[in-house]
């Protein structure tokens, strides 16, 4: 009689999406733009695991979309120098290993990505403005000033 609930789920979440969009530094952007093809491939993972084939290059071609397309695209190679151009070339190596993935449904290609998207993204957020160092490292920065 009323449909279904999970399209008022869908647009509920959308909208939460939304919002930390619109509220999101550029900082906290790119950590959005890593966990979203993190979770990408966590479902390609399970789909590929249970055999649903279309919904697991979609969900590959979503995570190579966001590699390519926000965090490869938000690069800025004059400013970062070597760094970009050292992260443009992961970004594309990933997008490669990801179309692979989807061809041979190679796991281990998949999860090797993931390691890294979490290993840069975890690199991000520990250089996130404002960042409070913690006391551990407010002590061991003391201590190698004294």
């Amino acid at each position: 009689m009323f449909g279904s609930n999970q399209y008022g789920v869908s647009a509920y979440s959308q909208i939460g999406v939304e919002t930390g969009v619109l509220a999101a530094s550029p900082h906290q952007l790119i950590v959005m733009l890593f966990e979203g093809a993190i979770v990408a491939l966590n479902n390609a993972t399970q789909q590929m695991r249970s055999g649903d084939i279309p919904a697991k290059g979609k969900s590959i071609s979503k995570a190579i979309s966001i590699i390519d397309n926000g965090l490869r695209a938000s690069l800025d190679k004059k400013v970062g120098g070597e760094i970009a151009l050292n992260l443009d070339a992961l970004y594309e190596y990933m997008s490669r290993e990801l179309i692979f993935a989807n061809l041979n449904n190679d796991e281990e290609k998949i999860n090797s990505v993931v390691t890294l998207l979490r290993d840069l993204k975890g690199a991000w957020e520990a250089i996130a403005p404002g960042k409070i160092p913690s006391p551990a490292n407010t002590n061991n920065q003391q201590a190698l000033e004294a």
